[in-house]
């Protein structure tokens, strides 16, 4: 089921997600309905208070980057050949030395693209959709989709990375979003 997804002004948005605690047929049906939303959003990651449920979780489906996968490891790990379930994730390391700057989007703030510097190197941590427990390095995309969507887990928007110039450039655009008055191609929460 498409879940309508939560947009800027939302105060769920700002939460601190709990932790997953366990595995139930409610949280494999809630993983299905948010891969189910991104694709139809043309997202590449979600997280869970994005579609109304404050728990430690995102999806991403880094398939369409395949190119980039297979140049930063040589093949296509597991995590990069379709949706992917991200539980309880956190940031073991990450490689300051690596920050690039790329320009980044969100599902909850649509039509705003904006750069954002972030670490190009990291290793994750993460529970499956199975509960098996994983430590990998996150090189590129997958660095940027896990730090964008764990900043959602922690009531952050890509939007507070930019420097206050460009937050005050946005300030009118973002005040009208968080008054309702946002459209986009795909079901938003409040219905508009």
């Amino acid at each position: 089921m498409i879940l309508p997804v939560y947009t800027y002004g939302q105060p769920i948005l700002r939460e601190r997600a709990a932790p997953v605690t366990e595995d139930s047929p409610v949280l494999q049906r809630l993983i299905d309905d948010m891969i189910e939303t991104m694709h139809g959003a043309s997202g590449v990651g979600l997280a869970a208070n994005q579609v109304g449920h404050p728990v430690r979780l995102f999806v991403a489906d880094l398939s369409p980057y395949e190119d980039e996968l297979l140049e930063e490891f040589g093949e296509v790990p597991e995590w990069g050949r379709g949706p992917v379930a991200f539980i309880n994730p956190e940031v073991v390391e990450a490689d300051e030395e690596s920050a690039v700057e790329i320009e980044e989007g969100c599902l909850s703030i649509p039509d705003v693209r904006e750069y954002v510097v972030r670490p190009d190197r990291l290793r994750v941590r993460y529970l499956d959709r199975r509960f098996q427990p994983h430590e990998i390095p996150a090189l590129g995309m997958l660095a940027r989709v896990f730090q964008h969507e764990l900043d959602h887990l922690d009531g952050v928007l890509f939007v507070d990375h930019l420097s206050a110039l460009k937050r005050r450039l946005l300030q009118r655009r973002l005040r009208e979003m968080a008054a309702g008055k946002v459209e986009a191609d795909y079901l938003l929460y409040p219905p508009h």
